[in-house]
């Protein structure tokens, strides 16, 4: 099989209170295996697509052929972006980003306040109607931006690179938040890996 489930690199209560257990063990067991078991059988009579990398696969959708190229784009997307997401949170996260990640937030959105609240308004179910990702994304100069992605696109498919992102699908927070989807938003801030985000973000620049 080309891909494969990565293993949680905390336990699946780590990030209690903010993220629960049930959710946590949910979302990367059942979800996340999901998506990776769907790429697989998708690709599976085309050994050449198999060999290649999760980025450069989704980053040339045309090249993927037609009939499988939807499952292709929504799974290793998906498997793409998990696969990023339980690495930028983290159990000693939270607080605020510091470095040149710090700088450049402060200077692409003035402050981390500012930053955050664009975040939200961007976060919120008028503004992501559906399901979809909220993303900081850096440009090739350094300066970053907020976007959002719909189902689940990533970033990558637009030659753009995601330094963090939250997942807006409803089994990222149901269980724990219901229909507060800006209340979940506003406690992953408290699990956000920024150690993390500042490596993709030096990784980024160079």
């Amino acid at each position: 099989m080309a891909f494969e489930l990565p293993p949680l690199p905390y336990d699946y209560n780590a990030l209690e209170p903010h993220i629960d257990e049930q959710t946590m063990r949910l979302h990367h067991d059942k979800h996340h295996n999901t998506y990776v078991n769907n790429l697989n059988s998708a690709l599976e009579n085309y050994p050449d697509l198999q060999n290649k990398s999760l980025e450069e696969l989704i980053s040339d959708l045309n090249s993927v052929p037609e009939d499988i190229r939807r499952t292709v784009r929504n799974n290793g997307g998906q498997h793409s972006n998990h696969s990023m997401f339980w690495e930028i949170m983290s159990p000693n996260g939270g607080g605020a980003p510091a470095g040149d990640l710090a700088s450049a937030i402060d200077s692409s959105f003035g402050s981390f306040d500012a930053m955050q609240e664009q975040w939200s308004a961007m976060s919120a179910p008028g503004s992501v109607f559906g399901s979809g990702w909220t993303w900081l994304i850096a440009a090739p100069d350094g300066s970053l931006s907020v976007e959002c992605t719909p189902n689940g696109d990533s970033p990558l498919m637009e030659g753009k690179i995601p330094i963090i992102g939250i997942d807006l699908w409803e089994h990222s927070y149901y269980l724990k938040y219901q229909n507060t989807r800006l209340e979940y938003v506003s406690a992953w801030w408290n699990v956000v890996n920024w150690e993390e985000a500042e490596r993709r973000y030096g990784a980024a620049k160079s």
